[in-house]
């Protein structure tokens, strides 16, 4: 089992989702969470509490504004001080489906600001303290569309190739830190097919009402389409998947682009 104890971990947008599901796993194998996310004072302290119940060592929320430079900064600073990041987790993103004809301009930034232009600024931030401990792990949730496209997400899909992107680059330039004993730096990107998160909501309702209301249709139409499993993926899973990035026997891998998408990308 791996074992994070001693290790602290900044996931953002931990507060649902994938982003959840990746804390959970973080803090059942003892680390320190820090939780950031678009919530407000209540939800922001019972995902800490729950956490601390699912085992972290300790969580506290650090707010920060993805779509602005000089709130990530403070984050950032807020969290080194708070005694991280050893693990850094890039899950935060936007989403926003329309041709590139139809795409609002404003929506482009946004999505590239949050999904792509944040993990740098992030990344920046926390990788040479991990190179002088000679341990980091940076997991950055891509996507299946940081492989392949599809139709009416061209912002989404340019973030999530330039994520992989980014990644690989940071892979190479961290990837003689540390050594095999202390873990080393990793920089790697998981990229999930479908997966039961409230992101994908709107491309399931609108899939539903093609099918006279029903959601399981609207579901199964989405799998059909693109995942040959015809299964979704759920946070936990992903999370587990982090876990094993995080631990020591994980630090070979690096630079890597893991789908888990049924197959999705296999085609």
């Amino acid at each position: 089992m791996t074992d994070l104890r001693g290790r602290t971990a900044l996931v953002t947008g931990s507060v649902q989702g994938i982003g959840l599901g990746i804390a959970e796993a973080l803090a059942g194998a003892g680390a320190r969470i820090a939780v950031h996310g678009l919530a407000g004072e209540v939800q922001a302290h019972e995902v800490c509490v729950h956490l601390k119940r699912a085992g972290a060592a300790d969580a506290a929320f650090f707010p920060g504004d993805l779509r602005h430079a000089d709130r990530i900064a403070e984050m950032m600073a807020a969290v080194a001080a708070w005694g991280g990041p050893d693990i850094l987790v890039n899950n935060a993103g936007i989403q926003h489906t329309a041709p590139i004809a139809e795409m609002p301009r404003e929506r482009w930034e946004a999505i590239l600001q949050v999904n792509l232009t944040a993990a740098f600024l992030t990344m920046q931030a926390a990788l040479p303290g991990m190179a002088e401990r000679g341990y980091g792990r940076v997991i950055n949730i891509a996507s299946v569309h940081g492989l392949v496209a599809s139709k009416d997400k061209a912002p989404y899909v340019a973030a999530k190739f330039g994520l992989v992107g980014l990644s690989r680059v940071a892979a190479l330039e961290y990837a003689a830190k540390g050594d095999r004993a202390r873990g080393g730096v990793t920089v790697n990107c998981i990229c999930p097919g479908w997966t039961e998160t409230e992101l994908i909501e709107p491309q399931i309702q609108a899939r539903a009402a093609a099918h006279g209301g029903n959601r399981d249709a609207g579901i199964a139409a989405l799998l059909a389409e693109k995942q040959p499993s015809l299964r979704m993926s759920t946070p936990a899973e992903i999370g587990a998947l982090a876990l094993w990035l995080c631990s020591k026997l994980a630090h070979n891998l690096t630079g890597a682009a893991i789908p888990v998408d049924g197959g999705w990308t296999a085609q």
